[in-house]
């Protein structure tokens, strides 16, 4: 199991955060950190884990009320 950093706080941010880098280093972002992988989603969890990605947390949308 991947070390989850505090600052994530779940394992389902965890993976939707590194599945998004991956789709980044797949369309030719370069890598944070230096490593003999070469697979986008290896790195990407790595790159987590090391707190080298920014992510934002969005505020929960105002809900809207159905008209009738």
């Amino acid at each position: 199991m991947q070390k989850i950093p505090d600052a994530v706080g779940s394992k389902f941010r965890f993976i939707i955060i590194a599945a998004e880098r991956a789709k980044q280093l797949q369309n030719n972002a370069r890598p944070k950190i230096k490593t003999k992988s070469t697979k986008p989603a290896h790195i990407a969890m790595r790159e987590v884990e090391q707190e080298l990605i920014a992510f934002e947390i969005p505020k929960e949308a105002p809900k809207v009320e159905p008209s009738e």
